[in-house]
């Protein structure tokens, strides 16, 4: 599928070479997460995963806006039981569980589960129009997708409680000065920063790839000991692979690596 054969659809798809790139399209509600939003990104991240010729993935939206946060209208209604049977929560365990890079990039909007959506991500690349946060607080609830988790460990416990607490919106530059973000390019060419990116990191060996990206996450969530149990786990494996007999060959031959993923 891609965005010039079925325009009309909420998430857009297609390939530049070895990156996938996922696109949402609803410019008009500023790009706001439904379920079927959310389901989509999810679905088109794992077909992307399933395919072998695609190294490393980027998500954006539109130059207005990532993702301006969920469809109020879709949840204004909602109660508890149904947020239990909904449970479209579980959709962003499934998107965590990619194994290839994931690349937000971002310009404009990026609040509530927008915001969660793009650290969900491996990395994120800003343009310098690009606003942060997580204002909730004034909906009467609080984030829900990871919003209180994965920000406090991007950018800090004062800053992370003063966002979720007060609503307060980083900018771009703030963003990166915190950590929130890897860099941040003019509008007029963050999706290509991106994309140049995600090429750089699928020239890599695959394997490799997959395990770093499983170790540092491991480093995010889980504690130095085991962190570093399943690091050196994760070394040791690769000398099991063709792409690491390849690399050192290639090192010691003087030449450039030719990566297969085995």
């Amino acid at each position: 599928m891609s965005s010039e054969t079925m325009p009309n659809q909420p998430v857009l798809t297609e390939t530049r070479g070895p990156v996938g790139l996922i696109r949402i399209n609803r410019p008009a509600q500023r790009n706001a997460l439904t379920s079927q939003v959310i389901r989509g990104i999810v679905e088109a991240a794992e077909a992307f995963d399933a395919d072998p010729a695609i190294r490393a993935l980027v998500l954006t939206g539109d130059d207005r806006a990532f993702a301006a946060g969920a469809d109020i209208r879709e949840l204004a209604g909602g109660s508890t039981v149904d947020q239990l049977l909904g449970d479209r929560l579980s959709l962003w365990q499934r998107f965590r569980a990619v194994q290839i890079p994931v690349i937000a990039a971002v310009s404009g909007w990026c609040l509530g589960g927008g915001n969660e959506l793009a650290m969900a991500c491996d990395m994120i690349v800003a343009s310098e129009t690009a606003r942060f946060g997580q204002p909730e607080i004034n909906l009467g609830i609080m984030p829900g997708a990871g919003g209180t988790q994965r920000l406090t460990r991007a950018v800090g416990k004062v800053l992370a409680m003063e966002m979720a607490l007060t609503g307060r919106l980083l900018t771009a530059q703030e963003a990166l000065a915190h950590g929130l973000v890897n860099r941040v390019a003019p509008v007029e060419n963050y999706l290509d920063v991106a994309l140049e990116l995600a090429a750089t990191i699928a020239a890599k060996p695959p394997l490799a790839v997959r395990l770093i990206k499983e170790a540092v996450n491991q480093a995010f969530e889980t504690h130095l000991a085991q962190g570093l149990l399943d690091e050196r786990r994760m070394f040791y494996l690769l000398f099991s692979s063709q792409d690491q007999k390849e690399g050192m060959a290639a090192f010691l031959e003087k030449r450039q690596p030719q990566w297969t993923g085995r």
